[in-house]
């Protein structure tokens, strides 16, 4: 069900983290994402922290490839700043049934206990909530 990294998802990794090393600031924007569609086109996005929450940097990454005409989502993954470092953020659990809705296939990079690994989004949430907006 994990599969191990190759080094285009090790590209997208260094994507991920080289918008956040660019565009980061504590407490509002601590977390980027990038998204690799079957285009062969990257969108990153970094999440938005406003009074009590703000969405994900997922989402925000997802949207900006929706807008752009990409609907097929191939990978996906997020960082986030630890000191002077930018490991790989598994997604929380509303992520996690956005990505599943919108591309159940797409490959999720995450961590697992300190091993970066990825897999179907399917395959990380498993019992998943059954929406109306699945692959639309």
């Amino acid at each position: 069900m994990f599969k191990k990294i190759n080094s285009n998802d090790k590209e997208l990794i260094e994507v991920a983290r080289d918008v956040l090393q660019k565009r980061y600031r504590p407490v509002r924007h601590t977390v980027a994402a990038a998204v690799l569609c079957d285009s062969g086109r990257i969108y990153t996005g970094i999440n938005i922290e406003a009074c009590g929450y703000g969405p994900c940097a997922e989402p925000i990454a997802i949207g900006s490839a929706f807008t752009n005409g990409d609907w097929n989502i191939r990978t996906i993954v997020a960082v986030c700043k630890k000191d002077d470092r930018y490991p790989v953020l598994s997604p929380c659990g509303n992520c996690r049934q956005l990505i599943f809705d919108y591309a159940p296939d797409a490959m999720v990079i995450f961590d697992n206990n300190g091993k970066i690994m990825k897999t179907e989004a399917r395959n990380l949430l498993p019992g998943h909530y059954n929406s109306e907006f699945g692959n639309t």
